[in-house]
Protein backbone atom coordinates (compact mmCIF):
# COMPACT_ATOMS: atom_id res chain seq x y z
CA UNK A 1 0.00 0.00 0.00
CA UNK A 2 1.49 3.40 -1.48
CA UNK A 3 1.34 5.60 1.99
CA UNK A 4 3.13 8.93 3.13
CA UNK A 5 5.72 8.92 5.28
CA UNK A 6 7.10 10.20 8.27
CA UNK A 7 9.98 12.17 8.78
CA UNK A 8 11.48 9.17 10.59
CA UNK A 9 10.69 6.94 7.78
CA UNK A 10 11.81 9.16 5.13
CA UNK A 11 15.33 9.66 6.71
CA UNK A 12 16.17 6.08 7.45
CA UNK A 13 17.59 8.21 10.76
CA UNK A 14 20.84 6.67 12.07
CA UNK A 15 22.69 8.01 15.12
CA UNK A 16 25.89 6.29 15.68
CA UNK A 17 27.89 9.42 16.54
CA UNK A 18 30.02 10.45 13.56
CA UNK A 19 27.57 13.55 12.26
CA UNK A 20 24.28 14.87 12.98
CA UNK A 21 21.18 13.30 10.89
CA UNK A 22 19.37 15.89 9.11
CA UNK A 23 15.65 16.32 7.91
CA UNK A 24 15.61 14.36 4.61
CA UNK A 25 12.01 13.85 4.13
CA UNK A 26 11.41 14.89 0.66
CA UNK A 27 7.74 14.88 0.82
CA UNK A 28 4.44 14.54 -1.07
CA UNK A 29 5.89 15.74 -4.50
CA UNK A 30 8.70 13.41 -3.98
CA UNK A 31 6.41 10.80 -3.56
CA UNK A 32 4.09 11.67 -6.17
CA UNK A 33 6.82 11.37 -8.85
CA UNK A 34 8.12 8.03 -7.94
CA UNK A 35 4.86 6.22 -8.01
CA UNK A 36 3.77 7.95 -11.77
CA UNK A 37 7.53 6.60 -12.38
CA UNK A 38 6.79 3.62 -10.93
CA UNK A 39 3.43 3.51 -12.81
CA UNK A 40 4.98 3.98 -15.98
CA UNK A 41 8.05 1.48 -15.75
CA UNK A 42 5.57 -1.88 -14.67
CA UNK A 43 3.92 -1.01 -17.66
CA UNK A 44 7.16 -2.35 -19.71
CA UNK A 45 6.43 -5.85 -17.70
CA UNK A 46 2.84 -5.54 -17.70
CA UNK A 47 -0.05 -7.71 -16.31
CA UNK A 48 1.28 -6.21 -12.62
CA UNK A 49 1.13 -2.63 -12.87
CA UNK A 50 -1.71 -1.25 -10.64
CA UNK A 51 -1.78 -4.54 -8.95
CA UNK A 52 1.69 -3.04 -7.11
CA UNK A 53 0.64 0.04 -5.53
CA UNK A 54 -1.95 -2.22 -3.48
CA UNK A 55 -0.35 -5.25 -1.95
CA UNK A 56 1.80 -5.19 1.44
CA UNK A 57 0.56 -8.47 3.40
CA UNK A 58 3.16 -11.51 3.76
CA UNK A 59 5.35 -12.78 1.02
CA UNK A 60 7.46 -14.75 3.62
CA UNK A 61 9.02 -16.88 6.80
CA UNK A 62 11.39 -16.61 9.00
CA UNK A 63 13.52 -19.19 10.55
CA UNK A 64 17.26 -19.38 13.17
CA UNK A 65 18.71 -22.76 12.97
CA UNK A 66 19.58 -24.13 9.85
CA UNK A 67 16.97 -26.81 9.91
CA UNK A 68 14.11 -24.17 11.25
CA UNK A 69 15.23 -21.60 8.20
CA UNK A 70 15.27 -24.89 5.19
CA UNK A 71 11.87 -25.50 6.09
CA UNK A 72 10.63 -21.55 6.33
CA UNK A 73 12.42 -21.36 3.15
CA UNK A 74 10.45 -24.58 1.70
CA UNK A 75 6.86 -22.78 2.46
CA UNK A 76 8.06 -19.23 1.48
CA UNK A 77 9.17 -21.53 -1.82
CA UNK A 78 5.48 -22.84 -2.03
CA UNK A 79 3.47 -20.17 -1.21
CA UNK A 80 5.12 -18.59 -3.92
CA UNK A 81 4.21 -21.38 -6.04
CA UNK A 82 0.70 -21.45 -5.88
CA UNK A 83 0.31 -17.23 -6.62
CA UNK A 84 0.42 -16.20 -3.15
CA UNK A 85 3.21 -13.32 -3.42
CA UNK A 86 2.08 -10.02 -2.62
CA UNK A 87 3.38 -6.75 -4.10
CA UNK A 88 7.01 -5.64 -1.78
CA UNK A 89 5.80 -2.45 0.17
CA UNK A 90 7.15 0.87 -0.91
CA UNK A 91 9.75 2.32 1.08
CA UNK A 92 11.96 5.40 1.26
CA UNK A 93 15.72 4.99 -0.01
CA UNK A 94 16.81 6.73 2.95
CA UNK A 95 19.38 9.52 3.07
CA UNK A 96 22.41 7.21 1.37
CA UNK A 97 21.04 5.34 -1.67
CA UNK A 98 24.10 7.08 -3.33
CA UNK A 99 21.85 6.70 -6.40
CA UNK A 100 21.70 10.23 -8.19
CA UNK A 101 18.92 11.03 -5.81
CA UNK A 102 20.90 13.71 -3.90
CA UNK A 103 23.85 14.29 -5.32
CA UNK A 104 26.17 11.17 -5.10
CA UNK A 105 25.83 8.56 -7.40
CA UNK A 106 27.44 5.50 -7.48
CA UNK A 107 25.65 3.88 -10.80
CA UNK A 108 27.04 5.95 -13.41
CA UNK A 109 30.50 4.09 -11.67
CA UNK A 110 32.46 1.45 -13.98
CA UNK A 111 32.05 -1.43 -12.09
CA UNK A 112 29.14 -1.14 -9.97
CA UNK A 113 27.59 -4.02 -12.18
CA UNK A 114 28.96 -7.17 -9.53
CA UNK A 115 27.70 -9.94 -7.39
CA UNK A 116 30.69 -9.47 -4.38
CA UNK A 117 30.02 -5.92 -2.90
CA UNK A 118 32.43 -6.41 -0.23
CA UNK A 119 35.30 -4.35 -1.58
CA UNK A 120 35.21 -1.11 -2.87
CA UNK A 121 36.01 -0.78 -6.43
CA UNK A 122 38.19 2.29 -8.60
CA UNK A 123 40.51 4.50 -6.49
CA UNK A 124 40.57 2.28 -3.51
CA UNK A 125 40.33 -1.34 -3.01
CA UNK A 126 39.10 -1.82 0.67
CA UNK A 127 37.34 -4.75 2.01
CA UNK A 128 34.37 -4.18 4.50
CA UNK A 129 34.91 -6.40 7.61
CA UNK A 130 32.37 -8.62 9.37
CA UNK A 131 30.08 -12.53 8.97
CA UNK A 132 30.20 -13.42 5.33
CA UNK A 133 26.44 -12.58 4.08
CA UNK A 134 24.75 -14.13 0.82
CA UNK A 135 21.55 -12.04 -0.12
CA UNK A 136 19.52 -13.66 -2.46
CA UNK A 137 16.66 -11.75 -3.95
CA UNK A 138 13.95 -13.39 -6.21
CA UNK A 139 11.76 -10.91 -8.70
CA UNK A 140 8.77 -12.19 -9.37
CA UNK A 141 5.21 -11.11 -10.84
CA UNK A 142 2.96 -10.78 -7.72
CA UNK A 143 -0.40 -11.79 -9.35
CA UNK A 144 0.74 -15.62 -10.77
CA UNK A 145 4.33 -15.51 -9.60
CA UNK A 146 6.11 -15.43 -13.02
CA UNK A 147 9.50 -15.15 -12.03
CA UNK A 148 11.38 -11.71 -13.98
CA UNK A 149 14.02 -11.55 -16.19
CA UNK A 150 16.19 -9.17 -17.19
CA UNK A 151 15.30 -6.47 -14.02
CA UNK A 152 18.41 -4.51 -12.34
CA UNK A 153 19.04 -4.57 -8.79
CA UNK A 154 20.87 -1.85 -6.71
CA UNK A 155 21.49 -2.95 -3.26
CA UNK A 156 23.22 -1.05 -0.57
CA UNK A 157 23.45 -1.81 3.35
CA UNK A 158 25.76 0.05 5.91
CA UNK A 159 29.02 -1.97 7.37
CA UNK A 160 29.47 -3.65 10.48
CA UNK A 161 29.82 -0.13 12.50
CA UNK A 162 26.29 1.07 10.86
CA UNK A 163 28.46 3.43 8.71
CA UNK A 164 27.33 3.63 4.81
CA UNK A 165 30.10 4.74 1.92
CA UNK A 166 30.41 7.48 0.21
CA UNK A 167 28.47 9.47 3.31
CA UNK A 168 29.98 8.60 6.74
CA UNK A 169 33.10 10.23 7.13
CA UNK A 170 34.65 7.59 8.24
CA UNK A 171 34.07 5.88 5.18
CA UNK A 172 33.63 8.46 2.66
CA UNK A 173 36.62 7.57 0.23
CA UNK A 174 34.78 4.25 0.01
CA UNK A 175 32.12 2.78 -2.59
CA UNK A 176 31.94 -1.11 -0.95
CA UNK A 177 28.63 -2.53 0.46
CA UNK A 178 27.06 -1.57 -2.77
CA UNK A 179 26.06 -3.22 -6.38
CA UNK A 180 24.21 -4.13 -8.84
CA UNK A 181 23.26 -7.11 -10.30
CA UNK A 182 20.74 -8.56 -13.35
CA UNK A 183 17.95 -10.98 -12.74
CA UNK A 184 18.23 -14.22 -14.09
CA UNK A 185 15.82 -16.44 -15.91
CA UNK A 186 14.40 -17.92 -11.99
CA UNK A 187 14.24 -14.01 -11.19
CA UNK A 188 17.00 -14.45 -9.01
CA UNK A 189 20.02 -11.84 -8.23
CA UNK A 190 22.46 -12.91 -5.26
CA UNK A 191 25.01 -10.34 -3.44
CA UNK A 192 28.29 -11.76 -1.14
CA UNK A 193 28.67 -9.37 1.30
CA UNK A 194 28.39 -8.84 5.30
CA UNK A 195 26.44 -8.79 7.62
CA UNK A 196 24.94 -5.16 8.55
CA UNK A 197 25.53 -3.75 11.85
CA UNK A 198 22.01 -2.55 13.88
CA UNK A 199 22.85 1.02 14.41
CA UNK A 200 20.69 3.69 17.01
CA UNK A 201 16.83 3.80 16.15
CA UNK A 202 16.71 1.17 12.81
CA UNK A 203 15.99 -2.56 12.74
CA UNK A 204 18.66 -4.21 10.99
CA UNK A 205 18.14 -4.22 7.30
CA UNK A 206 19.18 -3.62 3.89
CA UNK A 207 18.09 -1.27 0.88
CA UNK A 208 17.29 -2.54 -2.73
CA UNK A 209 15.94 -0.55 -5.90
CA UNK A 210 14.51 -2.47 -8.89
CA UNK A 211 15.12 -0.71 -12.55
CA UNK A 212 13.75 -2.31 -15.83
CA UNK A 213 16.87 -3.03 -17.01
CA UNK A 214 20.92 -2.66 -16.40
CA UNK A 215 20.66 0.06 -19.16
CA UNK A 216 18.24 1.89 -16.48
CA UNK A 217 19.92 1.46 -13.72
CA UNK A 218 23.49 2.81 -14.60
CA UNK A 219 21.83 6.11 -15.65
CA UNK A 220 20.18 5.99 -12.55
CA UNK A 221 16.85 5.86 -14.11
CA UNK A 222 13.67 5.21 -13.73
CA UNK A 223 13.13 3.21 -10.49
CA UNK A 224 10.03 0.20 -10.92
CA UNK A 225 10.55 -0.50 -6.66
CA UNK A 226 12.02 0.62 -3.85
CA UNK A 227 11.95 -1.45 -0.42
CA UNK A 228 13.93 -2.95 2.27
CA UNK A 229 14.89 -6.20 3.76
CA UNK A 230 14.83 -6.94 7.58
CA UNK A 231 17.38 -9.29 9.11
CA UNK A 232 15.41 -11.63 12.04
CA UNK A 233 16.11 -11.21 15.35
CA UNK A 234 17.60 -14.13 16.83
CA UNK A 235 20.19 -14.57 13.98
CA UNK A 236 21.31 -10.87 14.73
CA UNK A 237 21.74 -11.72 18.19
CA UNK A 238 23.92 -14.36 17.28
CA UNK A 239 26.10 -12.88 14.77
CA UNK A 240 26.15 -9.25 17.14
CA UNK A 241 27.52 -11.60 19.84
CA UNK A 242 30.82 -11.88 17.96
CA UNK A 243 33.95 -9.85 17.74
CA UNK A 244 33.87 -6.26 15.77
CA UNK A 245 29.81 -5.92 16.46
CA UNK A 246 29.56 -4.47 20.27
CA UNK A 247 27.75 -1.60 19.95
CA UNK A 248 25.06 -3.43 17.58
CA UNK A 249 24.68 -5.18 21.07
CA UNK A 250 23.09 -2.58 22.69
CA UNK A 251 21.38 -0.89 19.64
CA UNK A 252 19.53 -3.98 19.10
CA UNK A 253 18.00 -3.85 22.56
CA UNK A 254 16.53 -0.62 21.94
CA UNK A 255 14.54 -1.49 18.60
CA UNK A 256 12.01 -3.30 17.89
CA UNK A 257 10.58 -5.20 14.49
CA UNK A 258 7.22 -4.28 15.08
CA UNK A 259 7.84 -0.86 16.06
CA UNK A 260 10.47 0.14 13.42
CA UNK A 261 9.56 3.26 11.57
CA UNK A 262 10.07 1.43 8.04
CA UNK A 263 9.06 -2.24 9.12
CA UNK A 264 6.26 -1.24 11.63
CA UNK A 265 3.31 -1.22 9.03
CA UNK A 266 3.09 -4.89 9.19
CA UNK A 267 5.68 -5.97 11.54
CA UNK A 268 7.88 -6.66 9.47
CA UNK A 269 6.58 -9.68 8.33
CA UNK A 270 6.53 -9.31 4.51
CA UNK A 271 10.16 -7.73 4.19
CA UNK A 272 11.41 -10.88 6.92
CA UNK A 273 14.45 -12.51 4.90
CA UNK A 274 14.84 -16.49 5.77
CA UNK A 275 18.23 -17.19 7.18
CA UNK A 276 20.32 -19.97 6.51
CA UNK A 277 23.77 -21.19 7.64
CA UNK A 278 25.73 -20.14 10.98
CA UNK A 279 28.73 -17.71 11.77
CA UNK A 280 31.72 -19.73 11.02
CA UNK A 281 30.43 -20.59 7.19
CA UNK A 282 28.58 -17.74 6.64
CA UNK A 283 24.60 -16.85 6.61
CA UNK A 284 22.39 -16.70 3.27
CA UNK A 285 19.21 -14.43 3.48
CA UNK A 286 16.82 -14.97 0.77
CA UNK A 287 13.28 -12.93 0.11
CA UNK A 288 10.67 -13.12 -2.90
CA UNK A 289 10.22 -9.73 -4.06
CA UNK A 290 6.86 -9.32 -5.83
CA UNK A 291 6.19 -6.73 -8.35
Amino acid sequence: MFTMTSPERATDAHLHGEHEVEDHDRGLLFDMQRLVGRRRALAVFGGTALAALAGCTANTTTGTSSATTASSSESAAGAAAAGDVDVIPQETAGPYPADGSNGKNVLSESGVVRSDIRSSFGSSTTTAEGVPLTIRLTLVEADGDTPVEGAAVYLWHCNRDGQYSMYDRAVADENYLRGVQVSAADGTVTFTSVFPACYSGRWPHIHFEVYTSVDEATAAGQILSTSQLALPEDTCSTVYATSGYEQSVSNLSRVSLTRDNVFGDDGGVSQLATLTGDVPGGYTAALTVGL
